[in-house]
């Protein structure tokens, strides 16, 4: 009887650390098979080149799966952003190689107020495949113009760079949208979308 009592108590804790084991693997992220790049070209952001660097900054100390690079030669980017005189507006992602994303800076929201650091984050988020979100707090980059002028927070919070390290968890593999809609950020108030 004390054997058995010995070989248990021995294979309980070995049994119970194998269980846990498995299902901490399990409930990781998964890494992709390959860090997906994503090519960009600033070359028309003009007054907005250092709020690209920052949001692009931002975005690739957030992630795990993607990362944003300038592109070696003009035209070859996956995405352009471009300053405008409108309003913000992005391509709605997740953007893969080889796409066709765009960034429109738009001058109007800075005119109103709001950070412009924040509004490339913002956009940037959408080519990453996040939508909109402007109930959330000041906290959650895709709550855009939601929190107000006030708010200058450019960098993701933890559930949107798990949501943007899922959507490219499967890597350079994955299949990628043919089209894409175009969220235009209307940084006052009113919302309008389109599809291209």
């Amino acid at each position: 009887m004390s054997k058995r009592t010995a070989v248990l108590t021995a294979l309980v804790p070995a049994l119970l650390s194998t269980t846990i084991g498995v299902a901490s693997a399990d409930s990781a992220p998964r890494a992709p098979s390959a860090v997906v790049t994503l090519t960009y070209d600033a070359g028309a952001a003009g007054p907005w080149a250092e709020s690209v660097k920052q949001a692009v900054q931002n975005w690739n100390d957030a992630v795990h799966n993607v990362r944003l690079e300038p592109a070696s030669t003009p035209g070859s980017a996956d995405y352009v952003y471009e300053a405008t005189s409108g309003w913000p507006q992005a391509t709605l992602g997740p953007v893969f190689p080889g796409g066709s994303g765009d960034v429109q800076l738009g001058r109007q929201a800075v005119d109103e107020g709001y950070d412009a650091t924040r509004i490339a984050a913002h956009e940037t988020g959408h080519i990453l495949g996040l939508p909109d979100h402007y109930s959330g707090p000041c906290s959650e980059l895709m709550s855009g113009h939601g929190p107000g002028t006030s708010c200058a927070n450019a960098t993701p919070d933890a559930a949107e760079a798990a949501q943007v390290d899922n959507n490219y968890a499967a890597g350079a593999a994955a299949t990628h949208r043919k089209h894409h809609q175009v969220v235009i950020d209307i940084w006052s108030g009113r919302v309008l979308t389109g599809t291209r």
